[in-house]
């Protein structure tokens, strides 16, 4: 028998409390205190201990999503249990995705389909432009978070799709959709019910106008994989990006291309952030930024122009603006040129955004191509850090970036001398350098 209890929920943040106040005590909030009803099970058995050597076997076992940048960002593969958030701009195709994923998994284990924003029909129609072969796949209209767990249940699921979080109620909770109670007790419910029924389950996540995904913080915690899609409106690509795995690397990229029947993915994004074979015209170099578990190389643009006004622009879109403004000064004080009174943008081409040191090197030789409109040797590629006294400091994994180079055509690199490799790789000259001064002299 379970004997009920009285307690006090707060409708925005989900604290209880054992009486009525005005303000709740953990967020300050007036009047949001409502009395809620629930049991507690007598004599209720608890998890029983266990071994390693006791679990069964196949415990690596991983479920092929039939994307194979897909299952790079989940870590190679989705883990039976595991829960997944995905988070994105609205629009940017994140149930899209999900459907063409679910498709592809139901060839192997059955899936269940439930969404809160969408009608059964809507889904179909997806599926129909999609030319998705999903006619046994089940699929689930309701807001109920109670009803789409057991209907996942009944129809021995492996693989659950809830579209969206937000959406989603407790019965337990009497606040509104998408509200901080709903979300952490509908997140907590979920987790519990991939947990101890081994069941992977995709959550997709509304976000906030700031990027991040809505409700609280909390929910990130609980669940074991995050996922962003990155995605520029002016670009037909996407990129989702991993900021949190339990089962893999974290800082994993994927890049999809998006079509009239869905997403593709593209098996070699280095080409899509090269605009060209060759790079010979002022301010662009080459570079090779490391995403996750792989090399990427990108091209790094720069324009300096005259300045219009009594303070120089600084504008950087891909790299972070406070850096560039720290190479400068050190590109005035240890590379002999001044800038101060130019206008200088810079861009990374594609839409992607690095947040590695490594392009130090290549962000300011490509100012001093622009500002001396002096294009950079064909077939360069560089990288590396650069230090407040003009050093030039290794980055890691300057021996797998030397090679991408390599295989991508290019000829010669300039690197750090710590990142010069003892057996030099076939089809490239590197020069190793360790003061800004030098690599302007070797680039130009």
């Amino acid at each position: 028998m379970s004997k009920a209890k009285i307690a006090y929920l707060c409708t925005e943040c989900g604290a209880h409390s054992v009486k009525w106040a005005g303000q709740c005590p953990d967020c300050a909030a007036w009047n949001t205190l409502t009395e809620t009803k629930f049991s507690v099970p007598k004599g209720a058995a608890g998890a029983v201990a266990t071994t390693l050597e006791d679990l069964p076997e196949g415990i690596e076992y991983r479920h092929a999503c039939g994307f194979g940048e897909f299952d790079r960002v989940l870590g190679g593969g989705l883990v039976p249990g595991a829960v997944v958030l995905l988070g994105g701009d609205p629009g940017v195709g994140k149930s899209t995705l999900l459907q063409q994923v679910s498709a592809k998994l139901m060839q192997d284990v059955p899936v269940c389909y439930a969404t809160g924003e969408e009608s059964l029909r809507q889904i179909g129609q997806r599926s129909l432009r999609l030319g998705l072969d999903a006619s046994s796949m089940n699929l689930l209209s309701d807001t109920s978070i109670e009803n789409v767990l057991s209907q996942a249940r009944k129809c021995k699921a492996r693989v659950l799709v809830i579209d969206s979080m937000q959406t989603m109620t407790s019965d337990g909770v009497p606040s509104a959709p998408g509200s901080v109670a709903q979300l952490r007790d509908g997140v907590g419910k979920i987790v519990q019910f991939a947990k101890q029924n081994d069941v992977a389950v995709f959550i997709i996540g509304h976000v906030t106008k700031e990027g991040a995904i809505a409700g609280p913080r909390v929910v990130e915690h609980m669940v074991d994989t995050v996922l962003y899609f990155e995605s520029d409106p002016s670009s037909r690509y996407s990129m989702i990006r991993s900021v949190k795995n339990r089962f893999g690397a974290s800082g994993e990229m994927g890049v999809f291309a998006m079509t009239e029947t869905g997403f593709l993915e593209v098996s070699n994004p280095s080409a899509i952030f090269l605009s060209r074979e060759s790079v010979d015209e002022p301010g662009s170099v080459v570079s090779v930024a490391w995403e996750g578990s792989r090399p990427l190389l990108v091209e790094i643009q720069a324009l300096v122009a005259d300045g219009n006004s009594n303070y120089a622009k600084r504008l950087a879109q891909g790299v972070d603006q406070n850096r560039l403004a720290l190479l400068l000064a050190v590109l005035q004080r240890h590379g002999s040129l001044s800038v101060t009174d130019e206008d200088v943008f810079v861009n990374v081409v594609g839409g992607l955004r690095i947040s590695e040191t490594a392009v130090d090197l290549p962000t300011l030789l490509a100012i001093v191509s622009s500002f001396r409109d002096r294009a950079m040797p064909e077939r360069l590629v560089c990288f590396g850090e650069i230090g407040l006294a003009g050093e030039i400091r290794p980055v890691r994994f300057g021996t797998e970036r030397i090679a991408a180079a390599a295989k991508q055509g290019f000829t010669r690199a300039i690197v750090p001398k710590g990142n010069v490799p003892k057996k030099m790789p076939a089809g490239i000259e590197v020069i190793g350098i360790r003061r800004l001064s030098e690599a302007l002299d070797e680039a130009f």
